[in-house]
């Protein structure tokens, strides 16, 4: 009875399975409508002419209801979560803010520094892609959750190389590899946590 409430409590110390399906898939519609926006509007003849605070808008919009949906997942999940589980799901929490607070100032200053505002357009798409990309590195890692830590890894690359693609290539490339990337994961998740619960009670 005792080595059964040992069991259990081990178990309630390593936190929940947090179901992150909601969450790729929103932020999967947001990289690919927001940036594919982006890169169809882009330049003298765009694909598809756009008012320029149209694409802007719908990224912001979107960007702020995934976020929505990922913090409401993640409370639920983590309402019962004790001990260690519970100080690393607060800490990478607060590890969002540090990231993008840090990002701010680094693209403010560089922008300041160089007297080019373009800085600002060319950096926020892709060191957003970069630090989230780390984040979720950080999270796959904590968790032990291997589809977070691979979508982490290709987010990080998919977005540092966009860099070096010039126009609306940059904004293509969120879109389709950051959209992607978001969708092959959410495809993979319920098996990832299937293969979680398993091995939680095979311990």
């Amino acid at each position: 009875m005792f080595h059964d409430d040992a069991r259990i409590a081990t178990r309630a110390e390593a936190g929940p399975v947090i179901d992150n399906l909601p969450s790729y898939v929103s932020f999967g519609f947001v990289w690919l409508v927001g940036y594919g926006s982006f890169a169809s509007s882009y330049g003298d003849d765009p694909i598809v002419p756009l008012p320029s605070a149209i694409p802007g808008s719908l990224l912001v919009v979107g960007l702020l209801a995934a976020l929505v949906v990922t913090f409401v997942v993640t409370a639920r999940a983590q309402r019962g979560a004790k001990g260690e589980a519970a100080l690393v799901g607060r800490m990478l929490d607060a590890s969002w803010l540090v990231g993008f607070g840090a990002l701010f100032i680094t693209i403010t200053a560089l922008a300041e520094a160089v007297q080019m505002q373009e800085v600002h357009a060319l950096l926020w798409p892709t060191g957003s892609g970069l630090v989230v990309g780390m984040l979720y590195l950080a999270g796959g890692s904590a968790q032990r959750d291997i589809v977070q830590y691979t979508l982490g890894l290709w987010l990080a690359l998919a977005s540092s190389a966009a860099l070096f693609l010039p126009g609306a290539g940059m904004y293509a490339c969120l879109a389709l590899a950051g959209g992607g990337g978001y969708f092959a994961a959410a495809a993979l998740e319920p098996r990832r946590r299937r293969a979680s619960r398993c091995r939680r009670w095979a311990d």
